[in-house]
């Protein structure tokens, strides 16, 4: 693949997709490390495998199926992705946008992001789940935008806005769910950092001064390009692991996979619940 993403691309994975789903999908769900067994929760599920859809970034961490899955979940035709494709396993960042471009392109026009990220904010704790207000996209800041290179015009301007990514609407009916669930209600910002290390007590310590509640290592280019294509997006961080702002512990995948079992059950309800109301 080239490294600025091109429409002939695009059509070429949606006509491959098409082919293989039975139902037209409304809202498009990506889940995160750790978060993927919502998708066995889909009514009649197509499956269509990652390394199948030309073009399509292939997942090799651990805790990402790499597959689609296509059908109903809480009476809506939802396409989620199980598993993402991250910047720093060696894609372009235009790569890492061309799931949601995509997505638009099949007529989705609300998007569901979730990820697995290490709290910054002290009150967070593991097993807690944010719902994203608002990014800190330091990676776009130093040049790795999904939106370098040619701009599509049929998704969007050369120069959208970025002040609303996160939709208020979605926000607002997420701590509805919240509160009739009796869910413990965090909102915050996330951080997406490049990876794939983690980081360092003083990048920690940065983070937290600059307004960061939670950091990790993907949503933000996904995020970007679904603004940029007109798209709602709604926002999810679970957390993972406490910020090691002392260099008193050791963060592992391990931990952020184990974490996800608590999480899974929380996001799936909070889901659902969204889900219900659109």
């Amino acid at each position: 693949m080239t490294e600025f993403i091109t429409l002939n691309q695009i059509n070429s994975a949606v006509t491959v997709i098409r082919k293989r789903a039975k139902q037209q999908p409304k809202v498009g769900l990506i889940l995160g490390s750790g978060l993927g067994d919502l998708a066995d929760s889909v009514i009649a599920p197509d499956c269509v495998d990652y390394k199948d859809i030309p073009g399509w970034p292939v997942s090799t961490i651990q805790g990402h199926k790499g597959r689609l899955v296509i059908g109903e979940l809480a009476e809506i035709p939802v396409l989620i992705m199980q598993g993402r494709a991250h910047y720093y396993e060696g894609y372009s960042i235009s790569q890492i946008g061309f799931p949601i471009r995509v997505m638009r392109k099949l007529g989705i026009e609300t998007l569901i992001v979730t990820n697995a990220a290490g709290a910054i904010n002290p009150v967070f704790k593991p097993g807690d789940v944010m719902v994203i207000t608002d990014h800190i996209s330091l990676m776009a800041m130093g040049g790795e935008n999904p939106l370098r290179g040619p701009n599509l015009d049929e998704f969007g301007p050369r120069f959208p806005d970025m002040s609303r990514c996160y939709s208020t609407d979605l926000i607002n009916k997420a701590k509805s769910v919240y509160a009739t669930n009796n869910i413990d209600f965090h909102s915050g910002i996330y951080v997406c950092l490049a990876g794939p290390s983690f980081e360092t007590p003083a990048d920690l310590r940065f983070l937290k001064l600059i307004g960061a509640d939670a950091v990790g290592m993907s949503t933000v280019p996904e995020v970007i390009v679904a603004a940029h294509s007109g798209m709602q997006v709604l926002g999810f961080s679970g957390i993972s692991n406490k910020a090691n702002l002392d260099g008193s512990t050791i963060t592992t995948h391990e931990e952020v996979l184990q974490a996800g079992k608590e999480i899974a059950p929380k996001l799936e309800k909070i889901i659902r619940g969204v889900l219900a109301t659109l």
